[in-house]
C-alpha cells in the first residue's frame, strides 16, 4: 500500500518509520489502511462480537502507539500486524480457558438447520459458509480467514501463526474438509 506526502510515496514499513519519530499523520494513514480489516478479523476471531472486535482494535493500535519499535523491517508490515492480531486472539482464548486443541468432533456434531430447496443469494451463501467456520476450533478459523479472506500465502500464514507451513497446509486442507461435509446439502451452490 502507498502513502503519498509532499510528492512522495509511502510503503507500510517508511510509515512505521515515521511513527517511531511521532509522525501523527503517518499513524492516521496506517490507521485507514488496516482498521476495516483488522476490524473484520477480530470479529470474526471473537465470536462475531462486535464489542469484543471493537475493543481489540483499539488495543491494537494502541500497542503500535505505545511501542512502534517493535516492528522488525525485515516483514512485511501486514505480516507482523496479523501476528501481533493473532497473539491478542490466542491471549483471549487463554483467558476464556479456551482449548486451543482440534475441535473437530464437536463441530460435526453440531447439527445444522437444514434448508429446503431455496435458492441462496451470494451474500447469504457466504453468511451460511461464515456461520458454519464459527464451529471451527480458533486454529483452522484462524487458518482459513487468513487465507481466503485476506489471501495471504501459506508462507505469510505460518509466520503470522508461528506455526511450520506443513501444519498451515493441513489446518487448511482440515478446514475446508469439515466446511464441505457441514455445507454438503449446498453443494450446487459452494465450491471448495
Amino acid at each position: 500500500m502507498i502513502f503519498r506526502k509532499k510528492n512522495k510515496i509511502y510503503t507500510d514499513g517508511e510509515l512505521m518509520q515515521q511513527i517511531v519519530s511521532g509522525d501523527q499523520a503517518a499513524f492516521g494513514e496506517l490507521y485507514l489502511r488496516y482498521k476495516s480489516r483488522m476490524y473484520y478479523y477480530f470479529y470474526r476471531m471473537l465470536g462475531n462480537s462486535p464489542e469484543l472486535a471493537n475493543d481489540f482494535l483499539q488495543e491494537l493500535f494502541m500497542k503500535l502507539i505505545e511501542k512502534p519499535e517493535r516492528y522488525n523491517q525485515a516483514y512485511p508490515f501486514s505480516t507482523w500486524l496479523y501476528s501481533v492480531a493473532n497473539n491478542m486472539c490466542k491471549n483471549e482464548y487463554r483467558r476464556r480457558e479456551v482449548r486451543k486443541e482440534f475441535q473437530a468432533e464437536e463441530a460435526l456434531e453440531t447439527k445444522l438447520d437444514f434448508v429446503n430447496d431455496t435458492l441462496f443469494e451470494h451474500e447469504q451463501l457466504i453468511e451460511k459458509v461464515f456461520q458454519t467456520l464459527d464451529q471451527l476450533g480458533e486454529e483452522h478459523r484462524s487458518a482459513f480467514l487468513l487465507r481466503y479472506r485476506e489471501g495471504f500465502s501459506i508462507r505469510e500464514i505460518a509466520e503470522i501463526l508461528e506455526l511450520p507451513e506443513g501444519t498451515v497446509k493441513s489446518r487448511l486442507f482440515n478446514a475446508k474438509k469439515i466446511l464441505a461435509e457441514k455445507l454438503k446439502y449446498l453443494k450446487d451452490e459452494v465450491e471448495f
